[in-house]
Parts: structure tokens; sequence; C-alpha cells
């Protein structure tokens, strides 16, 4: 029988798949961490006392990135270049979500919009990690060689999506709440579609490396496609409804060091 539990276990329990799934983990949470700290360094004026909680959301996907390829060391395995249909980031930014890397490689100010849109962005985004993340935690918590990283890495998606809730609560406060929703509903949108696509595509990289028969990469591929019917029937509402936290300010100190796996 197929389950979560037993998909990320046959993954983690192969050297090669676990490479693959490490790798492919370390470059998105890498790209995040050098998009967050452009966005930092351009915000507009009005907005500086903001930056510093934007570059700690960059140090945390950084210190993610570590932690990832710091995994693979431990067993003696280096990264493998991510297979373009698998890289998430870039994906959704050719669907024009988030705000574009050009933009971000430039030293033009960034204007209050463009933060609202990396907000609504980074908040469909972190609903996806927390709950992946979480469904890690819920099974692997105690794994000999993942538990520690899971339950770290899962505690500062948390405080990511509180964060976002937050700062986007503050911004339609201020007036831009029309803008929120409307950014908000088609980031979502384009997220689902390209997390589905991204995990077809890790699940057919991951099928040849471990040999899947055809039966089961049938099924899984199902399920995808079972879960996206889903989503974009009623499931994508859920990333863009807004409340406010229980944990307030959840970016507001340092970022946390992960000195047993960096």
């Amino acid at each position: 029988m197929l389950s979560a539990k037993s998909l990320f276990r046959e993954i983690l329990d192969n050297d090669e798949s676990f490479r693959l799934f490490c790798s492919i983990a370390a470059s998105g949470e890498s790209q995040g961490g050098w998009e967050n700290a452009r966005i930092a360094a351009l915000v507009p004026p009005s907005e500086r006392g903001f930056a510093r909680k934007i570059a700690r959301h960059g140090a945390d996907e950084d210190k993610h990135g570590r932690i990832f390829n710091a995994l693979m060391k431990k067993r003696g395995l280096e990264p493998v270049g991510v297979p373009p249909d698998t890289d998430y980031t870039m994906l959704l930014e050719r669907h024009g979500i988030g705000l574009a890397h050009e933009k971000l490689r430039s030293d033009r100010p960034l204007t209050v919009r463009d933060i609202v849109t990396y907000l609504a962005h980074s908040r469909v985004t972190e609903q996806r990690a927390s709950e992946q993340m979480r469904l890690l935690r819920k099974h692997f918590a105690d794994h000999p060689d993942v538990g520690r990283a899971v339950k770290m890495i899962s505690r500062d998606e948390d405080d990511h999506l509180a964060y976002c809730h937050e700062e986007l609560l503050r911004f339609a406060y201020a007036g831009h709440g029309r803008a929120i929703q409307r950014t908000l509903r088609e980031c979502a949108l384009a997220e689902i579609r390209v997390y589905r696509d991204v995990s077809l595509a890790v699940m057919a990289h991951m099928g040849r490396v471990l040999g899947w028969p055809r039966p089961k990469a049938v099924a899984l591929a199902a399920g995808i496609h079972a879960v996206y019917a889903y989503e974009r029937a009623a499931g994508w509402r859920r990333m863009v409804s807004l409340r406010m936290p229980e944990r307030r300010d959840a970016l507001g100190g340092p970022a946390t060091v992960a000195p047993e796996f960096a």
C-alpha cells in the first residue's frame, strides 16, 4: 500500500534518490535566500524598518540550503544538478509569480506594490512549505539522519507563514486589501499548477532512480492529479485567507544558527 511515509522512507533509504531530493531542496532554499536578500536591499525608503525581517527570512532560507547540503555530506554524497522540470522557484517566476529576477538584479528601489506582491507570493509558497515540513515532521521527527533537520526547518517555515499573515494584514489595513486579495488568488492558482507539474517531474525522476514498476508510477501520478483537482476546485482557498497569527513578530529577532549542520 502506498503512503506518504512509505514513499518518503524509500527515497530517504536510497543514496541516489536521497541525493536528488536534497539537491532539489537545497537549490530551492538557496534561491529563496538570494531573492529575500535582494528584496531586503531594495525595499522602498518608507519600509526600511521592514527590511530586517525580509533579511531574516532570507537568512533562514540560506540556512535550510546549508542543512540539506550537510545531510548529503554526512552520507558522503555530493549534490547533483537540479533537473529543470523540478525547479519550483524558477518555474514560478516563468509563470509571472513573485518579483522577476531581472528586477531584483537591478539597483532600482522597489515600490510598496512590489513588496505587497512579494508578501503575497511568499504567503502562498510558505503555506506549501509549512504543510510539507509538517508532514515530514509527523513521520520522521525521530529519524536518526533527518529528524533534527526536519524539526528545525519545520519550525522556521511555520514562522515564515506567520510573518506573511501579519505583514499582509498590516498592508491591508493601510489600504492595499484589494490588491492583496487579487494577487493572492493569482499566486495560488498558478502555484497549484506549478506544484502539480513539479511533483510529477520529481516522481518521474525518483521512479527512474528507484526502478519503480509502471503500475506504481501510474498510481502516484494519479494521486498527484487528484490533489490538483481538489486544489483547483476548492483547496487553493486555504492559501489566500489571512488571519492574525498566534505568534506575533515571528521574524523580529536574529536568525537562528544551526552549527550542527552548517
